[in-house]
Formats: structure tokens, sequence, C-alpha cells
């Protein structure tokens, strides 16, 4: 018996042989490419576990560090006056020039005093005859006194001598403060040094005329000196006074001077939300000026254990600091916080401990197990 196949029963065979082979196809391709893959992976974690990074290590070290804060500053006299004339007239002489040391009371200028010394005869000269009225008054007053208890005068009379004798009185004392005043201004034609130090200043020279409030010369005092600086608002909170500060200038490289802190200020400076700050520095030898320019280191607190690493360890990668540690022949990434700068070194606050190995140079081509070759 012959069966004969419709054209749409074949045509649907013939359809489900392609599907099969593209499914096939489609397997073989899937199966080439997972192989592919896996075979790549498996050449990067040998090229990975192949490579070696030559690096330069430090040790991370446990050090006795006082905690401080650093500033730049300016040095100060520790005080200045400026000498001014409190009488008019002509300069006789000045007997100081700029850098010229003074002690108090020294004479530094005088003021031709001719004019003084003649008011102050001419005052006296009052004052005797203001004395001879008195006693004049005196006498009479006396006599008049036992007339009048007697009823020999009359009460007018009386009260007449007692008022020219109260009159009398005043004249003295009026004579003797203008005795007194015209004195004192020939004093001041001599002017005298008010406080120790150094001549900075010479305004005047001899024969100039000058008048009351001239200023004459300025006097810095130099034995002590202030260092004026500021300190971030963060650190404020540590600061008091008599603290330490060490500071350096470049007039005197490799020294290092010392201080005490002496004023801070009430208020923070608005514009650089800074604390202005003051410290004494005691200048016996001199060498020290006004006007030097300071880096100041301020010790904010005593010693204390503090891990630290080469500055050169640290790697900053947007708000993430870390470094490498070398464990074996391999590298492990730690994240660390980072306290303050000593130096060429750099506190680690949390994340490391002391005497770990860490990796100083080549740690930019690191990441997490990559084995290293540590350079001698």
């Amino acid at each position: 018996m012959i069966r004969r196949m419709s054209p749409l029963t074949g045509e649907i065979k013939h359809d489900r042989q392609k599907v099969r082979v593209g499914s096939l196809i489609l397997v073989l391709l899937l199966t080439v490419a997972v192989s592919v893959s896996i075979g790549c992976k498996k050449q990067e974690q040998k090229a990975v576990k192949a490579l070696v990074v030559n690096v330069r290590v430090g040790k991370a070290e446990s050090r006795s560090l006082r905690p401080f804060v650093e500033s730049v500053g300016t040095l100060k006299p520790y005080e200045e006056v400026i000498v001014s004339s409190e009488v008019d007239g002509i300069l006789q002489s000045i007997r100081v020039d700029e850098g010229s040391a003074v002690s108090r009371g020294q004479l530094i200028a005088e003021i031709k005093e001719t004019d003084y010394r003649l008011d102050a005869e001419r005052a006296e000269a009052a004052l005797k005859q203001a004395e001879a009225s008195l006693a004049n008054a005196n006498q009479e007053y006396r006599r008049k006194e036992a007339l009048h208890r007697e009823e020999l005068v009359t009460k007018q009379q009386f009260d007449d001598i007692a008022a020219r004798l109260a009159l009398a009185q005043g004249d003295v004392e009026r004579a003797k403060s203008g005795l007194a005043l015209a004195r004192e201004k020939l004093t001041r034609t001599r002017v005298s040094a008010p406080m120790a130090g150094v001549v900075k200043e010479k305004k005047v020279t001899a024969g100039d005329y000058i008048r009351n409030g001239t200023n004459l010369i300025s006097i810095i005092r130099v034995d002590q000196l202030k260092l004026a600086f500021s300190v971030p608002e963060k650190d404020v909170g540590s600061l008091q006074e008599g603290q330490d500060i060490l500071f350096t200038v470049d007039s005197f490289p490799g020294r290092e001077f010392r201080g005490k802190v002496k004023t801070l200020y009430p208020n923070l400076d608005e514009k650089t939300r800074s604390l202005p700050v003051e410290a004494q520095v005691v200048n016996q030898d001199g060498k020290l000026k006004p006007g030097l320019f300071a880096r100041v280191t301020l010790y904010t607190g005593p010693a204390k254990a503090t891990v630290v690493v080469p500055v050169t360890a640290i790697l900053y990668d947007s708000s993430i600091t870390k470094l490498f540690a070398v464990e074996g022949d391999r590298v492990k990434e730690k994240l660390v916080k980072i306290g303050r700068k000593y130096g060429e070194f750099m506190e680690i606050t949390e994340g490391l401990k002391a005497n770990e190995t860490v990796v100083t140079v080549g740690q930019n081509n690191l990441m997490e197990g990559v084995q290293v070759h540590v350079a001698r």
C-alpha cells in the first residue's frame, strides 16, 4: 500500500530539522564562548599570581611624641613707647640715635630752658611777695583781734582785716602752685627715657622747634619679645596659657628658640577663622630682632605613645586613606586613619599596629594579594 504525504506535512518536518540543527549550532557556540571565557580568566589569574612587583618597605614605629600645632608668626617688641615733648621750645640737643641702647631715666633730649628758668624765678619772687603780705596781714589781724576784744575797734574793722588775711593766705597758695608749675615745666625741658630698651626711630634733630606733644623718639624693649601667630579653629580647644612653643627663623638656620604662650585673644578672626595668640620669648643675647618671620610649633599636651609610618607610605584615594602592609611575600591593603604629621612621619590613629611592615615605594602599582619583592 502506498502512503502519500501531503505537501504541508513535508514542510513541517523540514522546519523541525532546521530548528534542531540551529539549536545544536547555538549550543556549540555557547560552549566555545564559555570555554574561551574560562580560559581567559584562568590566564588572568595565572598572570596576577605570576606578577611580582619590586618595592621598598619601612616599619610602623611606636614613638613617644607630643601633640602639637604648627603655625607661622612674627616677632614683635615686648613693649614700645613713643617719647613726646611736654613743653614748647627749641630742641637744644638729642643724645641718642637709632639703635642706641638706653636705660630707664637716662637723659635723651634737652629743650632750651631759658624761658622756663626765668618763669620759675618770677614765680619764686611772687611767692616771697605773697608770703610777706601774709605776714603783714597776720600781724595786723592779731592787733585788731586784741583791740576788738577790748571793744576799741568796731566789728566792721575787725571783719575787714580778717578778710584781708584770708586773701593773703589765698595769694600764698596760688603763688606756691605757680612756682610748682614753673619748676615742673623747667624739669620737663630735660627728657628722660621712661624704660630701658633700644631706640627704634628718632623723629627730630637738634634745632627743631617743637610743641607740646611732638614725638621725639620711639623706644622698644627687646630683652623680651612677643611672638604673634594664629591657630586654626579646630585646634583652639587644646590651647591654654603657659604651653611651650618652639620656633625657628631663617636668620639662624638649624637653631631652635623657645617661648611660652602668654595671651589667648578672646575672639577668632572672622576672615581666617583662626585665633590670634601671643607667646613670650626671652631674648637676653639680643640675637632675635622684631619683625623676623618665625615657623612655630606649639605643644598642646604631654608626650604619648604614637604609631607612625613614613609619609611616603600613605595613599590618598578620594576620601579614603590607605596603605599596603607586607605579609610574607604578598601585600594586604589596609584602610587607615591618619593624625598629625611629625616631620617625615605620619601618625596612624586607626588601622595599623606598631612593627608592621609597610610599602613606602612602589605601592602605586599594587593591589590586594600581589606578590612583592623587597628591594635592598
